[in-house]
């Protein structure tokens, strides 16, 4: 089961795109603007984005340009543009794929699985290496950590620091544990 974020400000077809996926086994949560979702990306990260190009405050590809700075989280996007430069600007901001509407809820879930089973076939070390706490990003690979999408410059000790407090959080952790775990040395107490 994947979760799925919905990025659509007509109520009526969220719903449906909603409907659709939840029906075949996904975790769906819509938005009905740009500013709202990115909001809630920025604490947790969905494995699909739906997203719109006709969006209240901020459109769907700046949506998606500013997502391809940080993320290759699959995007599909389902929108009334169907020109052919739609298309072909939508997959050149970085959206995996475009679907037109009014659109077919069978072709929809069709394609949110053929994108998600392509992204999971190719990226299955790397995102479960990665770990996200509201906001904070730590990709354990790349030994990067952002706040918000904003790198954060760690020395390497600062960055295992956060890493092994990262995996053990919602448990307490003793000077001396993360001392032995971090350092690789034995804890020995000054009286």
């Amino acid at each position: 089961m994947a979760l799925i974020y919905i990025v659509e400000d007509d109520d009526n077809i969220r719903e449906i795109e909603s409907i659709a996926l939840s029906n075949s086994g996904h975790d769906v949560s819509g938005f009905s603007c740009g500013k709202d979702f990115k909001k809630e990306l920025a604490k947790r990260k969905p494995d699909l984005i739906l997203l719109d190009i006709m969006l209240p405050k901020m459109d769907g590809l700046e949506v998606c340009q500013q997502i391809r700075e940080f993320s290759n989280v699959p995007i599909v996007m389902l929108t009334a543009k169907g020109e052919d430069m739609d298309k072909i600007l939508g997959l050149d901001y970085g959206a995996d794929d475009y679907i037109t509407k009014p659109f077919n809820p069978l072709e929809l879930i069709a394609r949110v699985k053929s994108a998600y089973r392509r992204y999971t076939k190719y990226n299955e070390k790397s995102e479960e290496n990665i770990i996200y706490i509201n906001g904070l990003e730590i990709d354990q690979d790349k030994h990067i950590c952002r706040l918000y999408e904003t790198q954060i410059e760690l020395t390497p000790m600062e960055f295992d620091i956060l890493l092994y407090l990262a995996q053990k959080r919602g448990n307490v952790v003793s000077s001396e544990e993360l001392f032995e775990k971090v350092w690789k040395e034995k804890y020995l107490e000054n009286n």
